[in-house]
């Protein structure tokens, strides 16, 4: 085994090296899908908000319940099925999805029900502004948001594409894992095309991956177990299309 100073060197450099590809986003053949309303414009390939000029910050659910919300436009959606679609399955509050429209509302600059973000009392949420959609390379299975892996924990899925992803106790997280073993920010996954790396946020009671606690970064391999807090999860990776069947191990 080589000596632990050239262990950690080696796997620095293997670090800053898949930080880079995911910094550097996608191959050029990506769709471009742009929304603009009001003075905003919302990037999906990017996963970027702008006002005017200025950049605003959107946590990871208030980001995806906006695009929700535009992309179905002008369609009402349930607060069932936004819960469902924006959380992914894990059972959540009105008030949080009350305090998520609050958060996108304040970043588009909206200050009252109906301007932009509609609210359909007793039902649920709309998009309301004029909208207009720039995409310009339309090619399925290209998107930002497309899963190039897979968290599976039991009957639940957590589909991941190229970026970061939080994974904790939070509401915003990316994951959510809602136990009071898990940390409110437990675990960071990393993700580009050629596969995921964990790194444990300083969380209380550890990572574990294939039974070992994490101490520094780990890059994943399809197929390992993951232990967050009292949840077990399956790493899968695939760089094809989302399959509909998981076999847990």
């Amino acid at each position: 085994m080589p000596p632990l100073a050239e262990r950690v060197l080696t796997l620095s450099s293997t670090f800053h090296e898949f930080c880079r590809a995911v910094e550097s986003g996608r191959p050029a053949t990506g769709a471009d899908v742009r929304f603009t309303f009001a003075d905003c414009l919302l990037d999906l390939d990017t996963r970027r908000l702008f006002r005017g000029d200025q950049e605003v910050h959107l946590s990871p659910k208030a980001f995806e319940l906006l695009k929700v919300l535009v992309q179905n436009r002008p369609r009402v959606l349930t607060k069932t099925e936004l819960t469902e679609r924006v959380w992914q399955g894990v059972v959540v509050s009105d008030a949080s999805l009350a305090k998520a429209v609050s958060k996108v509302r304040q970043a588009i600059g909206q200050e009252d029900d109906a301007r932009i973000v509609r609210t359909v009392h007793g039902c649920g949420y709309a998009f309301a502004a004029a909208v207009d959609c720039e995409n310009q390379a339309d090619q399925p299975g290209d998107s930002a948001d497309e899963t190039v892996c897979w968290l599976s924990c039991g009957p639940r899925e957590f589909p991941l594409a190229v970026g970061e992803h939080i994974v904790g106790r939070e509401s915003d997280a990316g994951i959510v894992l809602d136990s009071p073993k898990v940390s409110r920010r437990h675990a960071k996954l990393i993700v580009n095309r050629e596969g995921a790396m964990l790194i444990d946020l300083g969380s209380k009671n550890g990572s574990f991956v294939r039974g070992v606690r994490v101490s520094e970064p780990v890059t994943l391999e399809p197929g390992d177990d993951i232990r967050i807090g009292p949840f077990a999860l399956v790493f899968r990776f695939s760089a094809g299309a989302c399959s509909t069947d998981t076999e847990l191990r």
